[in-house]
């Protein structure tokens, strides 16, 4: 998607792409029409740390998805003075923060990738904070139901309304799917904006409500004040499918939300006076955006890094944290696939919570072996399973910990 915006964007140039499989790379760039001209003036490389390392470089976009490996490029793009832009937000859940002042120290730009819900959802918060007003939650949407959380990807296309066989002459990943079905990739995307924003997530994670667009302000106030959040200042995720499957009426499956409170008698009259939807106090107002494009709104993160030193969101606090689950009852010997897998889902907990209780880190449960039994629906902790191995990043995740 990125790549599809690249030759009508003045200025911005794609000097190398750096893939393990070479030719997934050539067939992207003609797939969405690049002439042969402009493919022959890409490098491409197999080495990520290579291309980090190039001079005529300004911006490295990390989209992997890969956390271990993101970490290292992230690292690796600091080190020779690069700004980062962190499409690989499993990475930066597992250790943003401590990467965030990694960059700082170089001088360099940490950021998260426009496009995505947790960057618009950030831009969102700052525009609230910028105009006066207290930030009561913010997120996003997305299909949800609590049986979700225990697909797994020999069951996830049906949820999309395809069969394995379209869902495999399309190319499309399961397991990938499969972490935007069960719950993981809220999770992630919600501890990022809370990292982000300063915002928090409550003590029993999302609850996933519910909600459509004229609703938010309502749905989304203090639980005290007539909603459903436990608290103010949280991160939620609101669900476009009532809890028995009917569609929510003007849902917000694809797009991002902040609701926001009235600091005073006279911006609660402007809330109606100019046509927000409020809650029954008219205190509490919600704006929104409905859709987000991914990779074509990434170019924005990128100029916006290289033009202006800025990131378009960026981990600022350790406050919440996307942690594993067990999908089955698990046992002694079984080994972790991680992320959208068979064996586990992530939880959004508050990064305080997750640390006391020693929760092993969604980004570090793959590839992984249990040394206990872990039943259906508990969290799995770092003493149930087999010691994880040295990498950067759990030396960065150790150092990001310490930063909380």
């Amino acid at each position: 998607m990125f790549l599809s915006q690249v030759p009508t964007i003045k200025g911005l140039e794609v000097v190398a792409i750096a893939d393990l499989n070479l030719g997934n790379a050539h067939a992207a760039c003609a797939r969405v029409g690049w002439s042969q001209e402009r493919i022959d003036a890409v490098r491409f490389l197999e080495s990520g740390a290579d291309l980090c390392a190039l001079d005529d470089l300004d911006v490295v976009i990390e989209a992997t998805g890969h956390p271990l490996a993101g970490v290292e490029h992230a690292l690796k793009a600091i080190e020779h003075g690069k700004h980062i832009i962190m499409v690989n937000v499993e990475a930066d859940v597992l250790c943003g923060p401590a990467l965030a002042v990694r960059a700082k120290q170089a001088g360099t730009v940490y950021s998260m990738a426009y496009g995505d819900q947790p960057a618009l959802a950030s831009e969102m918060v700052d525009w609230a904070r910028a105009a006066g007003f207290r930030v009561q939650a913010a997120g996003k949407g997305t299909k949800y139901l609590p049986a979700y959380h225990d697909v797994t990807p020999d069951g996830v296309w049906q949820h999309y309304g395809l069969s394995p066989e379209q869902a495999a002459s399309a190319g499309m990943n399961p397991q990938m799917f499969n972490s935007f079905l069960d719950g993981t990739k809220s999770a992630i995307e919600m501890s990022a904006i809370a990292n982000a924003c300063d915002l928090s997530v409550a003590p029993g994670g999302l609850a996933f409500p519910p909600c459509g667009v004229d609703d938010l302000a309502q749905t989304l106030c203090p639980r005290d004040e007539g909603g459903v959040v436990d608290g103010t200042g949280r991160v939620e995720v609101i669900s476009s499918l009532e809890r028995d499957g009917r569609p929510v009426f003007r849902d917000l499956r694809w797009g991002v939300y902040v609701v926001i409170e009235a600091p005073n008698d006279y911006s609660r009259d402007c809330f109606f006076q100019y046509g927000l939807p409020t809650d029954r106090s008219g205190r509490y107002a919600a704006m929104y955006k409905p859709f987000h494009l991914i990779g074509m709104e990434l170019s924005i993160s990128v100029l916006s890094a290289a033009l202006r030193g800025e990131p378009t969101g960026s981990s600022a606090a350790f406050n919440a944290d996307a942690v594993a689950i067990a999908k089955t009852d698990l046992k002694p010997g079984d080994q972790l696939d991680g992320e959208g897998g068979y064996t586990v889902w992530g939880k959004c907990l508050p990064a305080k919570l997750s640390v006391a209780r020693q929760a092993l880190p969604i980004g570090l449960a793959h590839g992984i072996k249990l040394l206990r039994p872990v039943p259906k629906g508990a969290m799995i902790t770092k003493h149930d399973v087999e010691q994880i191995p040295d990498s950067a990043a759990l030396e960065m995740r150790i150092q990001t910990e310490a930063l909380m």
